[in-house]
């Protein structure tokens, strides 16, 4: 029976979602689960240039991986499918072109399109697409996925009241206090078991302007791209509501170093391809030597000018 009366909880938000159409599940490595277990995926070709989790799903699921590079164009190096092999294809930094994408699921039989760093980034008919939420987005879960492949059992529905902390305790203090536990939450999510959405981050998302969010990432990435495209040693293009800006540059360690002292905070992204990888592969350096730079919706045309001061101060 519902409840009439009492306190009053969180407020209910009724934006439509960006990705309404789309499965909404708990996260990203569960969209590929389901992927697995609905299309019954026993090969699989992933990047080198790849974050562990998606590995660690393969692996979990006794899926065989073969491993490709990619070029510094962020395409992928010509190869040929097994009869029953899939082609994960990640789509880093938003950076290939939705032609290509297109032109891509034509070559490949099968393929499965990864947009977690193109959230805004239009879905390919007919292809098994997969965004996820808490790269661009201050939600505790969270992915959707466009596949026409269902399988036959009702998902639970996740909940996220008791991931919060991280998120609330950054809106209202610093987030170098909450990091551990934003880390703890990522790791939960390694045994998390697949399920629907939870409520409140559907809730989070229905509140979003999304259109807001595009602009401001689009402009961002534009003032970064204005100051630092002549010195990038990638060939980066304009990309709408983009994810990071990822600038290639000498003694990039170096830099993101100094720059965590002065409190800008670069990542490395995928620090397992760092220790895996041959270091004679492009995607080595695409991990090693690129500085992704944040330019979302957090920020003003002032903040990316302290973000260009600092960088030119220490050389770039």
């Amino acid at each position: 029976m519902k409840e009439i009366g009492g306190y009053i909880e969180f407020e209910t938000y009724h934006r439509p979602m960006l990705h309404e159409g789309a499965l909404a599940l708990n996260c990203g490595r569960n969209a590929l689960a389901y992927l697995i277990e609905a299309r019954s995926i026993r090969r699989i070709a992933l990047p080198a240039f790849l974050c562990a989790s998606v590995i660690d799903i393969c692996r979990r699921y006794d899926v065989t991986i073969r491993t490709y590079d990619v070029g510094s164009d962020f395409l992928p190096e010509p190869l040929t499918l097994q009869p029953d092999e899939w082609l994960y294809l990640v789509n880093f930094y938003g950076q290939i072109s939705d032609q290509k994408l297109q032109d891509l699921a034509k070559a490949y039989p099968r393929v499965i399109l990864d947009q977690a760093q193109a959230y805004f980034a239009t879905p390919v008919a007919g292809v098994d697409t997969i965004y996820t939420c808490r790269k661009f987005f201050g939600v505790p879960d969270g992915a959707f996925l466009y596949t026409d492949s269902k399988l036959d059992r009702a998902l639970p529905r996740d909940e996220s009241r008791a991931r919060m902390d991280y998120l609330l305790g950054r809106f209202e203090r610093t987030g170098s206090e909450f990091y551990a536990q934003y880390t703890a939450n990522n790791t939960s999510f390694t045994t998390a078991p697949m399920m629907q959405m939870s409520r409140l981050t559907e809730n989070l998302l229905r509140g979003i302007d999304y259109d807001e969010v595009r602009r401001r990432r689009r402009e961002n990435f534009a003032a970064l791209h204005a100051a630092f495209g002549d010195a990038n040693a990638l060939d980066v293009h304009m990309v709408d509501g983009a994810f990071m800006y990822p600038l290639m540059t000498p003694n990039a360690e170096a830099i993101r170093t100094a720059c965590q002292k002065e409190k800008l905070y670069i990542p490395l992204l995928w620090p397992n391809v760092v220790k895996d990888v041959q270091s004679d592969w492009t995607a080595w350096h695409l991990a090693h030597d690129v500085l992704p730079l944040p330019c979302d919706q957090r920020y003003s045309a002032e903040d990316m000018q302290r973000v260009i001061d600092l960088l030119r101060r220490f050389g770039v």
